[in-house]
């Protein structure tokens, strides 16, 4: 899946918020990365850990999961869901050998297109700067 140059990313994003903000950095033409590949979810309570497994077991470098800031999810309460599920998720990639800076949650939202690309760009410079990701055995 990755290249020897550029890591690939996979992005886990809620439809409401950060794939909205994703998009408004689009449309405002900031610098972004151009390996990161989005995958819109209705809501990031809706991300399985199984997911996020699958991505690096295919060889993503590193995986973003981006809902919506707490307190402000359209459906209600996922994104905390989301919160304690995906702490424990890095706590067992972190046992599997997949360094913790590969992994990451951030709240973003639909009117944070600035933001967006700012993750974006911190994650695939830390991720490259790791080099490429072990490739995880098939465990599912």
């Amino acid at each position: 899946m990755a290249t020897s140059q550029e890591p690939v990313i996979v992005g886990f994003l809620c439809n409401w918020c950060s794939y909205a903000g994703a998009d408004s950095a689009g449309t405002g033409r900031m610098v972004q990365p151009t390996n990161v590949r989005i995958i819109r979810v209705p809501c990031s309570g809706r991300v399985n850990p199984r997911f996020i497994l699958r991505a690096f077991q295919r060889g993503a470098d590193g995986v973003l999961v981006s809902g919506c800031h707490p307190n402000d999810c359209h459906y209600s309460t996922g994104n905390f869901f989301a919160r304690r599920r995906l702490l424990l998720l890095k706590r067992y990639l972190e046992y599997l050998g997949i360094e913790p800076a590969r992994f990451e949650t951030h709240w973003v939202s639909a009117s944070e297109g600035q933001k967006w690309a700012e993750v974006v760009r911190s994650m695939a410079e830390r991720v490259k700067a790791l080099g490429p990701s072990p490739k995880l055995p098939s465990l599912l």
